[in-house]
């Protein structure tokens, strides 16, 4: 293998460009923007910047937040301390650590939109907008919004999330995070560095009911939506059937990141999926071991193996996790803002959540494990039973 090109350069194409360059491929990462600003990213999990250490030692500005506020329409608002800190970054700032690790690493960069994709005898030629570039193997990272129709997840509508808000001129320390009536997703108040990302993300409504949603909450808690900067955006948020038919990889590519529908289902993280696709990605196109016509069931079976069964199941959880109603609790929001103020087994799960090391598959076996009998825990379980299926 000679050449590898890598097409798009948010975390998860600029992370595997710096893996293949570092590792002695010649490697072109090809975007039209590079580094740019994604308006309801950079929250890195605990389970991301513990891996990827780099991610934390820079001089990139970043916030550290240890409290987050969990509010439902009738349980009303807990706080939620974090043990292990979310770190927040202005994208575009995440962005550009990536990619100069890229570049620092031997990665040819083109600033170029991508326009096509096609397969030849010798591997692929990319068009784009400044002419054609040869390559023998492909690595699509071009997020939620690929264009290449040939390569990447197929989206359904169902498989997708809105995400919009606004850039707020203020500043705090902590976190909120709101669940509405009836919504499949909910609000978030992010701290970043000079400002306020304040959005909301959800399924099964428009994208301007949901603004609606969000405009009425920023007048309620006084956040300026005059002078504020709007952002939209799309999600990947697979359900389970659009997991297991999930195309990630074919004949001479592999998908990373928001390309290949790699988001948790529930909260809409991203960054953590990007990098470790991105990086075991980085391992099937290295692997002399492998014949080029395995690589990609080698690439779908790792990487199922190691977070996409776990997405998989999330995704099973999702609608019950906004929608469900739960016997003697209410909604499963108001559920979990009263079982985290009354039990502190529940606490830790969610800051395990939030950490990013509670895996979905081991949930229910995680909190119905010693269980005392007591009526905190008689409620846990009438929870667990409502919200977490058997699985399949």
């Amino acid at each position: 293998m000679k050449t590898v090109a890598v097409l798009g350069a948010g975390p998860a194409g600029s992370h595997t460009a710096e893996r293949l360059a570092r590792a002695g491929l010649k490697t072109i990462l090809l975007d039209e923007k590079l580094a740019w600003e994604k308006p309801c990213g950079g929250g890195l999990t605990y389970k991301a910047y513990e891996k990827y250490t780099y991610i934390a030692d820079n001089d990139a500005p970043k916030r550290h937040i240890h409290d987050s506020y969990i509010t439902s329409p009738k349980a009303g608002r807990v706080k939620l301390s974090m043990d292990r800190p979310l770190m927040i970054y202005a994208r575009k700032d995440l962005n550009r650590v990536l990619l100069e690790r890229a570049e620092r690493a031997g990665a040819q960069i083109e600033k170029t939109r991508v326009i096509g994709a096609e397969r030849t005898s010798n591997g692929w030629s990319i068009r784009t907008a400044g002419g054609t570039i040869p390559a023998d193997y492909c690595v699509l990272a071009m997020g939620g919004r690929n264009s290449l129709r040939n390569l990447g997840t197929e989206f359904t509508a169902a498989d997708t999330m809105h995400a919009l808000g606004y850039y707020v001129p203020a500043n705090r320390d902590v976190v909120d995070i709101v669940f509405l009536d009836g919504l499949e997703g909910y609000i978030w108040v992010f701290p970043r560095c000079g400002h306020l990302s304040v959005g909301i993300c959800g399924k099964g409504e428009p994208a301007s009911a949901l603004r609606l949603r969000l405009e009425q909450y920023m007048r309620e808690h006084e956040l300026a939506i005059e002078g504020s900067t709007f952002y939209a955006h799309m999600l990947p948020a697979l359900e389970s059937s659009g997991w297991r038919k999930n195309r990630i990889s074919g004949e001479g590519w592999l998908a990373v990141g928001d390309a290949g529908g790699m988001v948790d289902p529930i909260t809409g993280e991203g960054l953590y999926y990007a990098l470790r696709s991105s990086e075991l990605a980085s391992q099937i196109v290295l692997n002399e071991g492998l014949e080029p016509a395995a690589k990609p069931a080698a690439y779908r079976r790792t990487i199922s193996e190691d977070f996409m069964d776990d997405l998989a199941f999330g995704a099973s959880l999702a609608r019950r996790v906004f929608l469900q109603k739960v016997p003697l609790l209410g909604s499963a929001p108001d559920a979990m803002v009263r079982l985290v103020r009354r039990s502190q087994k529940f606490q830790h799960v969610m800051q395990d959540l939030f950490a990013g090391t509670q895996p979905y598959l081991q949930l229910k076996e995680r909190l119905t494990r010693n269980l005392s009998g007591g009526m905190q825990e008689v409620l846990l379980n009438i929870f667990l039973n409502q919200m977490v299926p058997e699985r399949k």
